[in-house]
């Protein structure tokens, strides 16, 4: 398997010949003027082939290639031979993502710059783009793609993808009957699909329990628990954490704390405020989480961790990991998250501050904090490959929120398949949100077997 860049031409020509610089031919270990099977995503082509007097890795396609191909620009993109009787270019790449709207300027609403900003690593070279559910069109083999040109978008039909990375943002949709067998259709043409869907809390927790090593780092929870249940880890623990199972954002979390000479504290968010309510019995408590929370259904009750703090406001940390071009996981970037003055999580849109990881160690932890942190990236590692090997669907991408304790113990609280930027937005950790970004274009690469050389 031999890998390289390409400059694609196209030619005003009828025929359908491929033309190759004889530095392309030897760069793809491609054998004499045999035909060669060229491939765009789905399609492919049997043509002759020609060498051309060339300076560099140069690909001239005809005008009835480029048609029948559905190329979707000229210029550089990466090329990959598998045993020098193929040419195939690309890598083709799709983000699966929400309706689109009627604006050229943003086709994906509110969505649009985010977009743009994970095609932007590949956009030159490879072909990167976005598209929706209804954009596919299985008996043609085809799917309307949306590429980032200037302010804009624009539209063009390519064939279907060799890779899709899934962003779709609706949980609800996502879990539909059709949204599924949409992506399973990927999985049936062998069309590497990553992220396949939102993680719940308890899948999570499903997914690492046959783990040992990596388990311990997971905190006492209980799904759908009763008021038996919740007083017993009150008891056990003296505050807990309530959680929806499919949420996010800290949306209708409760930290519940018990006292035993001042009774129970139930602290949470209404209308855009921290609140919190003492009972002097545990029936007032149940009373208010059963008329919020249905009888605590698809709720889990977390062990509540004593957390390292600055200025009285806990710390947890939002780790950010990507599959690379190796296919192995690495940590792209990591955010301090501090509290907000009495708020249940450390969401900035709860008051919630960004800050480094170094900002944070180095004053709770002094000398130890860079060890510290070592330890956190590596047990992040661990947790991930854990994560995946139990997982029936590929992973790329992973966000974890990890909490390290006033013992230095390392634990994870919530593990996200499509984890949100927010931390890259503070001007420390733009850099790594920029090693991220690049880091999908990679793991893509990878998945689209545009590979230096097969594996053993």
């Amino acid at each position: 398997m031999s890998l390289t860049t390409c400059t694609i031409h196209f030619a005003a020509r009828t025929d359908k010949t491929v033309y190759v610089s004889s530095a392309l031919m030897k760069s793809l270990q491609l054998t004499g003027t045999k035909p060669v099977t060229l491939k765009v995503g789905s399609k492919s082509l049997l043509a002759p082939i020609k060498i051309v007097k060339k300076t560099g890795n140069h690909l001239y396609l005809p005008v009835a290639v480029k048609n029948a191909l559905l190329v979707p620009r000229s210029g550089t993109c990466m090329a990959v031979s598998h045993g020098g009787r193929d040419i195939q270019i690309g890598p083709l790449v799709g983000i699966l993502t929400n309706a689109s709207s009627a604006s050229v300027v943003q086709p994906f609403g509110s969505r649009s710059p985010l977009l743009k900003q994970y095609i932007g690593p590949g956009s030159q070279k490879s072909f990167f783009f976005a598209f929706t559910p209804s954009g596919v069109n299985w008996a043609a083999e085809t799917v309307t793609a949306y590429f980032p040109s200037g302010d804009g978008w624009v539209r063009k039909t390519v064939p279907l993808p060799d890779v899709v990375y899934n962003r779709l943002s609706s949980r609800k949709a996502e879990k539909s009957l059709s949204i599924e067998n949409f992506k399973e259709r990927f999985v049936r043409r062998g069309t590497p699909i990553f992220n396949w869907s939102f993680f719940d809390k308890w899948d999570v927790y499903n997914l690492l329990e046959g783990d040992k090593e990596a388990f311990k780092h997971v905190p006492e929870s209980h799904l759908n628990p009763t008021s038996e249940r919740v007083k017993e880890m009150l008891e056990k623990h003296r505050f807990v954490y309530l959680k929806p199972t499919g949420g996010s954002l800290g949306i209708g979390i409760y930290r519940l704390t018990y006292h035993p000479k001042r009774g129970y504290f139930a602290r949470f968010r209404r209308n855009g405020k921290n609140v919190l309510y003492r009972f002097a019995q545990f029936g007032g408590l149940m009373n208010l989480l059963n008329s919020r929370s249905g009888r605590m259904r698809n709720y889990v009750v977390q062990q509540g961790i004593r957390l390292i703090e600055i200025d009285s406001c806990p710390i947890d940390f939002r780790f950010h990991l990507h599959k690379n071009g190796q296919n192995e996981w690495v940590v792209a970037g990591i955010g301090a998250k501090k509290a907000g003055k009495g708020s249940v999580t450390t969401h900035v849109k709860n008051g919630g501050q960004i800050m480094t990881p170094e900002q944070v160690l180095d004053r709770v932890f002094g000398s130890k904090a860079d060890t510290i942190l070592q330890n956190a990236k590596q047990t992040a590692i661990k947790l991930a490959e854990a994560i995946e090997k139990n997982s029936r669907h590929l992973l790329g991408e992973l966000g974890f929120d990890i909490g390290i304790d006033q013992n230095e113990r390392i634990w994870m609280f919530e593990a996200n398949s499509k984890p949100g930027r927010s931390i890259f937005k503070h001007p420390s950790l733009k850099s790594q949100g920029k090693t991220s970004l690049g880091l999908i274009f990679e793991h893509s690469l990878y998945l689209g077997r545009f590979r230096a050389r097969r594996e053993a």
